[in-house]
């Protein structure tokens, strides 16, 4: 039944049970790197950290071309549907079905792809944000 609770809940237990067990949470790797990318961000000047934040904005809105990709590739092929059909099913369904496991395997990395670049990009933008509303008061 954990299974069903999420990525952070997962995450939740395991630091749990590293606790449980007196172990320092601090040394894990995944707080770690954001240890490191928090000390690397400290040590930058306000009006170019303003800036870092800005161009990660950037970089995450423009992310939504994914979904684009994804959702405008079954229009494209609706476009092409009877060639497409002619040519799939010139020798049985084989060429069928490998276009089918190709289409959706890169379908699949995508969405995969989109939905991590867009969660570092927030961890990075939450954190730049924090430290400037430190320094600004």
């Amino acid at each position: 039944m954990n299974s069903t609770r999420g990525d952070a809940h997962k995450l939740y237990l395991k630091f749990k049970k590293i606790a449980d067990n007196d172990e320092p949470l601090h040394e894990l790797s995944k707080l770690r790197e954001i240890a490191e990318m928090k000390t690397f961000y400290k040590e930058i000047d306000t009006p170019t950290l303003e800036n870092i934040y800005y161009r990660i904005l950037k970089e995450k809105n423009g992310m939504g071309m994914i979904p684009v990709f994804v959702s405008a590739g079954p229009w494209l092929l609706f476009l092409f549907s009877k060639q497409l059909q002619e040519l799939l099913f010139r020798n049985g369904s084989t060429l069928f079905f490998i276009f089918v496991m190709i289409y959706l395997t890169v379908l699949i990395i995508s969405v995969i792809l989109h939905f991590r670049e867009k969660a570092w990009a927030s961890i990075h933008l939450t954190m730049i944000k924090d430290l400037l509303k430190i320094r600004t008061g």
